[in-house]
């Protein structure tokens, strides 16, 4: 059973940064170094100085980073740079975007952001669709101990088909936006305040026969349930450590979007692009593609043809330089049944599950545990940005995907098989900072 919760939100005080935009960010896991410094020359006030804090001349240099984002967190909830919400609500969120790849073609994704009560993946309640990643997760935990305070919101799908949970709150996003703000991507964010009891009472009963799929944030959650787990370790049964804030969207939606992650191979003992291709074609059809030009300027123009031969089979594309550049189409002859017959069939022919499966552990002798610890393996969401890092002789090849289908997501994850890690990248980012779930709110939450 999903129990959700209106709540008492942080959030910048108009009346000291009426200029929303120079205070929020992309989720920390998304801020790029050069993203950072940007974010940093915006405002003093700006969210990253402490969800992705850095080294100041003036700092104490024996403070470490956790400790000056709970002084500064602390001083801007002091100054009033952070004020509460007055009353508990729930908070409706409109994102409208361009889609990256598709010109032309601009959606729009309503959403709500609520607290959740944390439940462990056993209780089914909850469902993870990918693989974590241990370092993020450590990271996060030591900034939730020392702030105690979400900064960012999970992205959880919910299933409803008639859409009545959403026409609820639509009612409600008329008037003009409580906050809105338009992001470095073009993207349009609008939050309306719902506080009237006879729109949240009906939102949350509803709620509570729903199964959740974690669409993005997995990192976060994980943090929130040791969290959760540390207090109750502590013997502080603390009731505010167990929940987290998240933006529910229904599935079934037309607002949605999935990119893919493009992956990055580097650092391997050695690798021969010939050598591969002859492996390679022991379970794949190869086929070398001739682009004119830089990478800049036909990137986009294979992403399409790899989206075209991806129709009817699993297909990976692979670039390893000027000239090497090759589609992999799963061979129809080939028993892929046989070959990852441990996995589940919802899982075999998912072009993500083979890359991992076949060509990086298979093929390249990855093994998994390198890939958890990124040894060998890096994310990119632009292909043209992660083929230069091989022009760059920085990778020896650049694996591209095809989007995961939200049908996979929510089928996979419900009956518990987990993706490998990034695989799905979830578009637009939800924006830290628009609302802060802060467990010391000494009005409550």
């Amino acid at each position: 059973m999903a129990e959700i919760h209106p709540f008492r939100a942080l959030h910048y005080n108009p009346a000291l940064l009426p200029d929303l935009g120079s205070v929020v960010t992309q989720p920390y896991d998304k801020i790029t170094p050069e993203m950072q410094t940007r974010y940093y020359a915006l405002s003093p006030y700006n969210l990253v100085r402490i969800i992705r804090g850095r080294q100041r001349p003036e700092d104490n240099p024996q403070d470490n980073v956790y400790v000056r984002a709970a002084r500064d967190f602390r001083a801007w909830t002091q100054n009033g740079t952070l004020i509460s919400a007055p009353q508990p609500a729930l908070f409706v969120y409109d994102q409208e975007y361009d889609v990256p790849g598709q010109p032309g073609t601009r959606k729009q994704r309503r959403g709500f952001i609520a607290l959740c009560q944390l439940e462990d993946y056993a209780a089914r309640v909850i469902h993870r669709h990918e693989e974590t990643l241990s370092r993020p997760k450590a990271d996060r935990l030591e900034l939730l101990k020392a702030t105690r305070a979400h900064f960012g919101q999970l992205f959880m799908l919910y299933s409803d088909h008639t859409g009545t949970i959403e026409a609820t709150l639509a009612t409600h996003a008329q008037a003009k936006p409580w906050e809105q703000v338009t992001d470095e991507y073009g993207v349009t964010h609008s939050v309306w305040r719902v506080t009237d009891p006879g729109t949240i009472e009906p939102v949350v009963m509803a709620m509570r026969d729903k199964k959740l799929v974690i669409a993005d944030g997995h990192h976060r959650y994980e943090t929130a349930l040791a969290y959760r787990d540390y207090c109750r370790a502590q013997d502080q049964r603390d009731p505010r450590a167990e929940y987290v804030m998240a933006t529910f969207i229904r599935m079934e939606t037309d607002g949605l979007t999935i990119l893919p992650t493009h992956r990055l191979v580097h650092s391997l003992p050695r690798f021969d692009w010939l050598q591969f291709a002859a492996e390679a074609r022991t379970a794949f059809d190869w086929e070398d593609v001739r682009m004119q030009g830089l990478v800049q300027e036909w990137n986009s123009r294979f992403l399409q043809v790899l989206g075209r031969a991806g129709h009817d089979r699993p297909t990976l594309g692979a670039y390893a330089g000027p000239g090497k550049l090759a589609l992999l189409r799963l061979r129809q002859d080939f028993d892929i049944d046989q070959m990852l017959d441990k996995l589940p069939v919802t899982l075999r022919r998912l072009d993500v599950v083979l890359l991992h499966r076949l060509v990086l552990e298979r093929l390249l002798s990855i093994d998994p545990e390198a890939v958890r610890a990124e040894t060998n393996l890096s994310y990119y969401r632009e292909f043209d940005v992660a083929a230069a890092q091989v022009e760059k002789g920085k990778a020896q090849v650049c694996f591209v995907l095809n989007s995961t289908p939200v049908n996979a997501v929510r089928d996979n994850a419900l009956a518990g098989q987990v993706l490998p890690q990034k695989s799905t990248d979830f578009y637009p980012k939800l924006l830290s900072g628009l609302t802060i779930c802060w467990l010391d709110n000494p009005a409550g939450l």
